[in-house]
């Protein structure tokens, strides 16, 4: 029922708009209408020849109808809603036909752990507006320093070109992780580059031909397996800490006569790794850095310049009899955590002559090993000392009066806490040792 007043109403509508058209439009052009089969409205309409009285009627007809069905579309419209709430009242019985989701035998995933390095990294970034046209997009040229190129924090995958005017490359803090040929190919003047904390695991080995003249090269906190290859000659200054490197190739530091600094800290090299004549070449290096290593014994043919030997967290047990007499220059050993003893250490090897700084903390000493009067810092600490004798330490006796000052030891600092002392610190230890001005028990 609801449907076939719905439709009547639907054609009546449709039709009073077609005539009200047509009307309209002849009217406006002044031509008469005929039509097959007027209806009332529409005779009136021609009779009376006003679009205003058609409009009238209509509307009067409109509420005499309106007035009839609306309380019946109510009525249907309140029994539809009253018929859903019935339905879903019935929905949740047992008889009800909704269908039910199929059950599922799929497991739950397994949920990932997170990746140790990052799979997406942030996108480069960009560096100022450049004065020099071949000045790379993600670097910085400083007008007032034309020689240098600042690519360092900006996010680079890669080594941008270097341009052939510049000496100093700085591409620390990114995330290159290989270092190739081409972006050298100009760089025949750069002397210094820093690829310090990148992720660098591979190294070409045409990148340093095109480089001969470099000078410093950094290389530290990257994941290097092993020392590069055909590293420049004119070398002064290499840096290789904590990469993971366990192999120097043979013939690595060969021909490299320039090298004054060799920093190999916190890597994975052992006593097999360190050939016998890794170092021969190093005439001279003033500074060799192997700490952080498992070295068991003292590294052998170090070159006689050295100055600087730093031995530090290594298993290292013993030293031969007469391993620093071979070096008339050395001033600072670090031997500290090692595993060296009484045993270990002959009784003169550390009465060189030109020793300033020696570290020999967290070893497991029982005494205080014999040393140069020139000695002039002396750390002890964290070891198992139970007693001190400054007349046995003292190279002169304790008592005299008659030295000069300059044959007076050196001592200055002496670190003695950790251990099994305790105070009063020994008369006799002051008496020898009278330009000590800090000592710690």
């Amino acid at each position: 029922m609801y449907r076939e007043l719905m439709e009547e109403q639907r054609q009546q509508t449709a039709l009073m708009s077609a005539e009200l058209s047509q009307l309209a439009m002849a009217n406006a052009a002044g031509i008469p209408v005929f039509h097959p089969k007027p209806s009332l409205f529409l005779l009136k309409l021609t009779e009376a020849n006003d679009i205003k009285a058609y409009l009238k009627a209509k509307e009067q007809r409109t509420m005499k109808t309106g007035f009839g069905f609306y309380p019946l579309l109510i009525l249907l419209l309140l029994g539809a809603v009253w018929g859903q709430s019935r339905q879903r009242q019935g929905s949740g019985s047992p008889s009800s036909t909704r269908p039910r989701r199929p059950f599922s035998t799929r497991k739950p995933p397994v949920p990932q752990p997170e990746p140790k390095e990052p799979t997406d990294f942030p996108p480069p970034i960009l560096g100022p507006p450049s004065i020099f046209p071949d000045c790379p997009r993600e670097c910085f040229c400083p007008p007032s320093y034309p020689e240098a190129l600042y690519c360092e924090n900006r996010n680079l995958r890669k080594v941008p070109i270097i341009p052939s005017r510049v000496h100093y490359v700085y591409l620390q803090n990114n995330y290159i992780n290989e270092v190739t040929a081409e972006p050298f190919n100009n760089a025949t003047g750069l002397r210094w580059i820093n690829l310090d904390n990148n992720r660098i695991s591979k190294v070409d080995r045409q990148v340093f031909e095109k480089i001969p003249n470099l000078l410093f090269l950094y290389m530290g906190r990257n994941n290097l397996k092993e020392v590069p290859s055909d590293l420049p000659s004119t070398l002064e200054q290499l840096r290789l800490s904590r990469n993971q490197i366990s192999k120097i190739p043979a013939g690595a530091f060969s021909k490299m006569e320039h090298l004054a600094m060799l920093d190999l800290h916190h890597n994975r090299l052992n006593d097999n790794n360190l050939g016998k004549n890794i170092f021969k070449d190093l005439k001279n290096l003033v500074q060799l850095n192997l700490a952080h290593n498992t070295l068991r014994k003292m590294p052998s043919n170090v070159p006689q310049n050295i100055y600087q030997l730093f031995l530090d967290r290594n298993n290292i047990e013993d030293i031969p009899k007469d391993y620093f007499r071979n070096f008339p220059n050395l001033a600072f050993v670090r031997l500290n955590y090692n595993k060296l003893s009484d045993k270990g250490i002959p009784k003169k090897v550390f009465n060189v002559s030109n020793l300033l700084d020696l570290h020999l903390a967290y070893n497991n000493l029982n005494n205080v090993p014999t040393f140069n009067h020139k000695l002039e810092h002396l750390y002890l600490n964290n070891n198992n000392i139970e007693r001190i004798n400054g007349t046995e330490l003292c190279p002169f006796p304790v008592m005299s009066t008659v030295l000069n000052d300059e044959d007076l030891p050196k001592l200055r600092y002496l670190r003695l806490d950790g251990n099994h002392l305790s105070p009063p610190i020994p008369m006799d230890l002051i008496m020898c040792f009278r330009h000590l001005k800090s000592i710690v028990i």
